[in-house]
């Protein structure tokens, strides 16, 4: 029963992931601390669970990032200018997770999930802002389209900075904020941002399993169960990225979304 527990996360949880850019951490931490006790059959702390994802992602981002490069979707050139904070970031919030509590973290994660839900929906109706950034940027894909996007260097690694935070503090690799900021701020095509995000998180997801390896914080043997499916589904998340229409799959999200953060908030509110 554990492995096909620990099967189906990893693939659901790296397919969804890379297919927007979510990175796919804010499936798997919610999986391990409530499903942990009875699939696992061992209550999972909220520690492990982040530790345990942040080094699971990396071989989703790998499996992505490698396929996105084929496709040659990765704006590189943008996204070590992230990292340059974004690692930094993520090492500083997975540090700062041994100082919080079980109650703390469900109610901070029960509200980011609900933010997120809340960004999935908006995201239909908002519209990239008319900036003229100091840096432009024309970008060839694969298919041979082009595309014009540009960045100021300080927003972007205050951008990189808040997500690698984030990301290491709730062990969810940052897509589900970089995506938006790319699209939204910078005017990125969202298949770039996408793409670019995932490399970006496979740097970060780097360092900040660094941090939770040395905190004893990384479950080795949940990791071993996860990482094959989350290759997989890393792989299959990007190929069919280009080809299957998100709306539903954004729905779905957005409810499951708001139904597990409910449930956080009003567990976080009960242990309080």
């Amino acid at each position: 029963m554990s492995i096909l527990f620990y099967t189906a996360v990893g693939l659901i949880s790296a397919t969804l992931g890379s297919l927007v850019g979510l990175g796919g951490g804010i499936i798997i931490v919610p999986a391990l601390v409530y499903l942990g006790p009875y699939f696992v059959g061992e209550h999972v702390s909220v520690a492990t669970a982040v530790g345990t994802s942040l080094a699971v992602l990396i071989f989703t981002a790998l499996s992505s990032t490698l396929t996105f490069m084929k496709q040659k979707r990765i704006d590189f050139k943008s996204g070590m200018l992230y990292f340059i904070t974004s690692g930094p970031g993520a090492m500083l919030g997975s540090y700062t997770t041994q100082f919080v509590n079980a109650k703390s973290f469900q109610l901070s994660f029960g509200i980011f999930m609900l933010l997120m839900a809340i960004l999935l929906v908006l995201r239909d109706y908002l519209r990239p802002l008319k900036l003229q950034w100091k840096i432009q940027r024309t970008y060839v894909d694969g298919k041979g389209d082009t595309y014009e996007y540009g960045y100021s260097v300080l927003p972007a690694l205050v951008i990189g900075l808040l997500v690698g935070f984030v990301s290491g503090l709730f062990g969810i690799g940052g897509g589900s904020l970089f995506v938006p900021a790319m699209v939204l701020l910078f005017r990125y095509p969202p298949h770039v941002a996408t793409a670019t995000s995932m490399f970006v998180i496979l740097l970060s997801s780097m360092m900040g399993s660094i941090t939770h390896l040395g905190l004893g914080e990384i479950n080795f043997w949940m990791v071993l169960y996860l990482a094959p499916t989350a290759i997989i589904g890393g792989w299959l998340g990007a190929q069919t990225a280009s080809r299957l229409s998100t709306k539903k799959l954004l729905w779905v999200l957005r409810i499951t979304f708001v139904l597990v953060a409910l449930n956080m908030i009003r567990e976080g509110l009960a242990l309080a």
